[in-house]
């Protein structure tokens, strides 16, 4: 019983850190392409530097993932990590040339991509594997909803036009400090007071280039190449051909879909594990993009969000579950950066530019139709890679 409680508030102490950290997500998420939009940036201009952002988004985490393995410590990373894209926002809007936009929004995708890996990687370590994640990060996608609701019914400050959107970045990343601020020493100490025998087991991990890790590492490549097309181009695609000014609503049923998921995400690892839970997130981003393309009427895109819950609220916790087992504590901060980079930032990168070539190649309607069958394909792709791991491992049984 007290083991429990102790485990309790381990986990309850990083929830306003998930809270407020989440804010500023919230507002890139589905408004940043179409801050660059009305910055009057084209289709292939949006997707180079969409690309850009995320191409800085994999850089961050690994240098600030190298500085928290280096010290043992991780808030000042964490704090550094949120005051840098505060301080690239405005200049993203006030001085609109290509080079300058490249040059900020690397900045604020340096900073704001490496809080999450950070955030997970120091929970994880903090609550140990007995402790439950999910029920943690929960509290992030709460938030996240919250503020994308607030900011789609807002009546001041209409997050429809570059300067507004900017302004509501600022402050939620802002506020985000705070909970860091107030978190003692030892909840952001990369080291856990445990016995020597606990210390020995969780020192193991899995090796890199095992069919396992690689076999992951191959579905979440694919699963994140489709998704590209949601986090970069679906915004765009619901103004620009749905004629729908719902892109707020559109995320925050999103969101609010992935809560049970991720809240019971611990029941469902242990039950199914891992590679199975990221493998029906790679069918369930197939059957969302084919919807798109197929469907693209209102009450059908509306109830695709709620694919959501398996695309992001089955593939985050199992992702960061697969991520812990296969690094150690000590390698926690480096290993979550390594598998977000190529596993996650990659295929986003590649996808989110290859995505802007398609559509400035196709224009309107018919070139987000081939943009959502292509990147459907790539993420049935990650269902195949499960299906053959299946099979091999059924081989080797039987082969034993």
């Amino acid at each position: 019983m007290t083991h429990n409680k102790d485990a309790h508030q381990k986990e309850s102490r990083y929830i306003p850190s998930f809270i407020f950290l989440f804010a500023a997500p919230a507002v890139t998420a589905p408004y940043l392409p179409i801050l660059l939009w009305d910055l009057g940036y084209s289709p292939v201009w949006i997707g180079i530097l969409l690309g850009v952002f995320t191409g800085a988004g994999i850089v961050g985490p690994f240098a600030f993932g190298y500085w928290v393995d280096r010290v043992g410590y991780y808030k000042h990373a964490m704090i550094a990590s949120v005051l840098l894209p505060v301080i690239a926002a405005l200049p993203l809007v006030l001085w609109v040339h290509p080079l300058f936009s490249a040059v900020f929004l690397a900045l604020i995708a340096f900073g704001l991509r490496s809080t999450g890996p950070l955030l997970d990687a120091i929970t994880t370590i903090q609550i140990g594997k007995t402790g439950n994640y999910g029920r943690v990060r929960v509290w992030g996608s709460v938030s996240f909803v919250f503020v994308t609701l607030f900011l789609q019914a807002t009546p001041f400050l209409r997050p429809d036009n570059a300067w507004n959107i900017a302004l509501w970045f600022i402050l939620f990343s802002t506020v985000s400090i705070v909970p860091l601020l107030i978190l003692p020493k030892t909840a952001l100490s990369a080291s856990v007071a445990t016995p020597k025998t606990s210390v020995k087991a969780e020192e193991k991990g899995i090796p890199i280039f095992s069919a396992y890790v690689l076999g992951g590492l191959g579905i979440i490549f694919a699963l994140s190449f489709s998704m590209s097309a949601f986090l970069s181009h679906f915004p765009l695609f619901m103004t620009e051909v749905m004629r729908w000014d719902a892109v707020g609503l559109m995320f925050a049923i999103g969101a609010a879909s992935e809560l049970p998921f991720i809240f019971f995400s611990a029941r469902l690892i242990r039950r199914f594990g891992p590679i199975f839970l990221l493998a029906m997130s790679a069918a369930g981003a197939m059957a969302r993009l084919l919807i798109w393309a197929f469907l693209p009427f209102r009450p059908f895109v509306l109830a695709s969000q709620l694919l959501h819950s398996l695309c992001f609220g089955a593939f985050l916790p199992a992702l960061v579950y697969f991520v812990a087992s296969v690094f150690p504590p000590k390698n926690r901060g480096k290993g979550m950066s390594l598998f977000l980079a190529f596993g996650t930032g990659l295929p986003t990168l590649i996808g989110t530019i290859l995505g802007g070539v398609i559509l400035e190649a196709i224009p309107g309607a018919e070139g987000f139709r081939t943009l959502f069958i292509l990147y459907a394909a790539v993420a049935g792709l990650g269902v195949l890679i499960y299906v053959a791991m299946r099979l091999g491992r059924t081989w080797e049984e039987r082969r034993g």
